[in-house]
């Protein structure tokens, strides 16, 4: 029994980093709704690998002291890492609940592949106020390296919302992810929590030991995840009132709105 726990645990933890990224993994297992369900509790945990990655990633760009260029290249590395899946939700979502159709219109045109000019335009502001972010953060940020700690911490909790909306608001539709996520309960989202508080303690705790964050860390991320939660139950909410429930599409959109909140959020940090 014990055996078969770890198994289906790691099943379930590869099925997120598989799902949510493409950091490559060369092992198979099941996309079945009881996997899928498991995934939940590591969401927060293959939002941590991004998060190495592209923390990692901007320690070393600063080194070439140039803000413009590093912005964009890390920006480029950040979107590279997920394949574009949470941009591609953003840019659908847009093109479908900023069309002022019908509910039942706004979901087909959320389901069709192509993208319009809504959502072109939606994904242009998106990447400009990314861009924007992580410029201010490599101009500020001089020889420190806190911001780029912190920054580690965006992809852990705006994932770790995708589990909370998963459960805390109805599907638009049936089929999709309907399927895919119908053995998850909210023991799962609970559970997500409990790992992403788990992968900010070490993050946090070798920060401010190794003297990239000061004694007031603590109060610092407990405001960023307030105003994730705070920002996300509002972009749920509306987008629940507009299409009647949530998507896959509208899950990817929170995921890309609240890591630019939480980059801007960063970069206020670093001006006061």
């Amino acid at each position: 029994m014990v055996g078969r726990a770890i198994k289906q645990g790691m099943q379930g933890v590869i099925a997120a980093i598989q799902f949510l990224t493409r950091i490559p993994i060369p092992l198979q297992v099941p996309f079945d709704p009881p996997t899928l369900a498991r995934s939940l509790y590591a969401f927060p945990f293959a939002g941590l690998l991004i998060g190495l990655l592209t923390g990692g990633g901007a320690a070393l760009l600063q080194l070439l002291d140039t803000p413009m260029i590093s912005a964009a290249l890390l920006l480029g590395w950040w979107i590279l890492l997920t394949g574009g899946l949470h941009l591609d939700g953003w840019m659908d979502t847009a093109d479908g609940v900023l069309s002022g159709r019908s509910r039942e219109r706004m979901l087909d045109i959320m389901k069709d592949s192509r993208v319009g000019a809504m959502g072109a335009i939606a994904g242009f502001v998106l990447m400009l106020v990314k861009f924007a972010a992580l410029y201010t953060l490599f101009d500020r940020a001089d020889d420190q390296l806190y911001p780029f700690a912190l920054l580690v911490l965006a992809p852990v909790w705006s994932r770790w919302w995708m589990t909370a909306a998963i459960m805390g608001w109805p599907f638009a539709r049936e089929g999709g992810l309907a399927v895919l996520f119908a053995k998850a309960s909210k023991k799962h989202a609970a559970g997500a929590a409990a790992v992403a508080a788990g992968c900010t303690l070490p993050v946090i705790t070798v920060a401010v030991q190794a003297g990239m964050l000061g004694p007031d860390a603590w109060f610092v991320v407990a405001v960023l995840i307030a105003a994730t939660c705070l920002f996300g139950c509002l972009m749920a909410r509306w987008l629940n009132n507009k299409l009647g429930g949530l998507t896959g599409d509208t899950y990817g959109a929170m995921n890309e709105g609240l890591e630019a909140l939480i980059i801007v959020f960063i970069c206020w940090l670093c001006a006061v």
